[in-house]
């Protein structure tokens, strides 16, 4: 009988220790979960590529994301010549949603879907590059990739916290 006794208690034991680190994980679960990110509201970054006065810079040069939440990243080029927004660390970092094209006008003309690993914007023209970060980082790889841009001066760091 005492054996009986002890290997209910035990029982008893593991059962609520089972039951208390179960309703403890589905509660962080649901307190750390962030709902439904495709119907965030983007927060907007604009970065102005060169100027008119063909200086190669990204303006901001450090730009800085927070994981988990939607973000329209507008890359305008104000300059004479073309330029790219490229970085390795910040494409392998973040969940692309979409790329969009606009005319002058600031009408969509043309949406990019996947992996995107850098982005060419024309003299005058503007791309949205609409993403969530899932990777928390800082990356000193922005750089524009035409031969002597980021030589000039065309780089920046990119903050994921």
């Amino acid at each position: 009988m005492s054996f009986t006794i002890n290997l209910a208690k035990k029982i008893a034991l593991v059962s609520s220790i089972l039951l208390l680190t179960l309703t403890t994980t589905l509660t962080a679960f649901t307190a750390s979960a962030k709902g439904d990110l495709t119907k965030q509201t983007p927060i907007e970054i604009k970065v102005i590529l060169g100027d008119k006065n063909n200086a190669m810079m990204f303006s901001p040069s450090t730009i800085e994301f927070e994981t988990g939440k939607l973000y329209k990243l507008v890359l305008e080029n104000q300059g004479p010549v073309k330029h790219y927004f490229s970085s390795d660390g910040l494409s392998q970092s973040v969940l692309t949603r979409k790329v969009q094209v606009n005319d002058a006008s600031g009408t969509p003309i043309a949406e990019i879907k996947g992996t995107i690993r850098e982005i060419e914007v024309y003299p005058g023209f503007q791309a949205q590059w609409w993403f969530v970060p899932v990777k928390a980082g800082t990356f000193n790889d922005l750089r524009c990739s035409i031969k002597g841009h980021t030589e000039m001066g065309m780089k920046g760091t990119i903050i994921i916290k």
